[in-house]
């Protein structure tokens, strides 16, 4: 089936029943739970870090970024290894997802703008929604969520 339609992917993640989407170019792994490091004086959401080949990588808990009700790690517990674009240059981070779902090429005309859920909930995170056949996936922009300068000083680390 050739086609000269553009198409971007997606690695689809779940947090508490909900489908996210992340851009596959920024994934550079996916690696189980495991024990790390923690990091003084962090926010809660701030899980630690672990050396990965020599790199310090912060582990980030989406569930507590988006204050969702906290869950136990199990077997199925994912870090995904991002490499954002920070003010300071590239920078590498990992987020903890309940599990990983699928990779999905994407239409970029399918990808609906985020809906404006008032002052309460913030959708700057969120770089749109896309209805799929099963469920319907929260498409985020990594860059904006894991920037370092929001919420500690982890450049500093690396």
């Amino acid at each position: 089936m050739a086609t000269n339609k553009q198409v971007e992917q997606f690695l689809t993640f779940e947090l508490a029943g909900d489908a996210y989407g992340i851009d596959i170019l920024k994934v550079q792994e996916i690696r189980g739970w495991e024990p790390i490091r923690k990091i003084p004086n962090a926010p809660a959401f701030v899980k630690g870090a672990l050396n990965l080949r020599g790199t310090i990588v912060p582990i980030i808990d989406l569930r507590e970024r988006f204050q969702m009700e906290k869950a136990e790690y199990t077997p199925v517990t994912v870090v995904i290894v991002l490499s954002i674009d920070t003010l300071a240059g590239p920078s590498v981070m990992g987020v903890v997802a309940d599990t990983v779902s699928d990779v999905l090429d994407i239409d970029p005309t399918d990808i609906k703008q985020a809906p404006n859920l008032g002052t309460k909930i913030n959708t700057e995170y969120m770089r749109g929604m896309y209805v799929g056949k099963k469920n319907m996936v929260m498409l985020l922009d990594v860059d904006r969520l894991l920037n370092p300068e929001e919420f500690i000083d982890i450049s500093s680390l690396q």
